[in-house]
């Protein structure tokens, strides 16, 4: 068994009838905190790793951050909204339409251009879902409030 299946399955029995009843009360809004505080320790773990060398950090912030990934991954499926799978298979498929110079053969004469495009590309993507900008200001306030709560949780302050 792969360990990303593994820890599928891990979050699966958490959130199952005997699972932990923390685990199986969360939703999406209810986690919105740990994924916040989850990112803002990856980017703890990456500024001890360039101040030390060791990865220790941020290979298990990594970790906690991709437990979010999962547990919203599984919410959903839950939900019957989409799976990890589908997670994983949207931002492959992105990743490889965003990079045609990479997967594709297509070639770009400077670093200009090439940003040029995939600015083209991801406009393409969006097409008919501008709306969503609408709702980043917001998230990015409710992050800032979210990132103070738990600076006081974890007694900064």
């Amino acid at each position: 068994m792969s360990e990303i299946n593994r820890l599928k399955e891990i979050v699966e029995t958490l959130r199952s009838e005997n699972g932990c009843p923390w685990d199986k009360a969360q939703t999406h809004t209810s986690l919105k905190p740990e994924v916040i505080e989850e990112a803002a320790e990856v980017v703890s773990g990456i500024n001890i790793l360039d101040k030390t060398g060791d990865a220790e950090n941020l290979k298990e912030e990594l970790g906690d951050l991709l437990l979010q990934v999962m547990f919203h991954s599984v919410i959903a499926e839950e939900e019957g909204l989409f799976t990890f799978d589908d997670v994983a298979k949207t931002v492959s498929e992105k990743m490889v339409r965003r990079h045609p110079h990479v997967f594709a053969g297509v070639t770009y004469n400077s670093k200009e251009e090439q940003h040029a495009a995939w600015e083209k590309i991801k406009k393409a993507e969006k097409a008919g879902k501008e709306w969503y900008a609408d709702y980043l200001p917001e998230a990015f306030e409710e992050a800032k409030e979210l990132i103070e709560k738990a600076k006081e949780r974890k007694g900064y302050k």
